[in-house]
């Protein structure tokens, strides 16, 4: 468990002035944390790392060509277009 002073000691070196009821929240707060630590130090380092969470790796489909759409086709239901092609918003003034 953390004690007073060393909260205290955290608090001046962050630059927060607390109050003494805020003072035992942090120490609860701080407690709950090197609990966490705890825990960690728990968990076993020497695993296999994963790096894919399913084994599937590059699952590519076949490109097969297909019928493409003709000009009026395509540009039927283009909100805005101009001499055959898609007009987008001018980027660069």
């Amino acid at each position: 468990m953390i004690d007073e002073e060393t909260v205290r000691y955290v608090s001046n070196l962050a630059k927060i002035e607390l109050k003494d009821d805020e003072v035992e929240n942090y120490k609860n707060e701080f407690g709950k944390i090197l609990e966490f630590f705890d825990q960690l130090d728990e968990i076993d380092p020497d695993v296999e790392p994963t790096y894919h969470v399913i084994p599937l790796k590059n699952v590519f489909r076949k490109d097969v060509p297909g019928k493409s759409l003709d000009r009026d086709e395509a540009l039927k239901n283009a909100r805005h277009r101009e001499e055959g092609y898609f007009k987008g918003p001018r980027v660069v003034e």
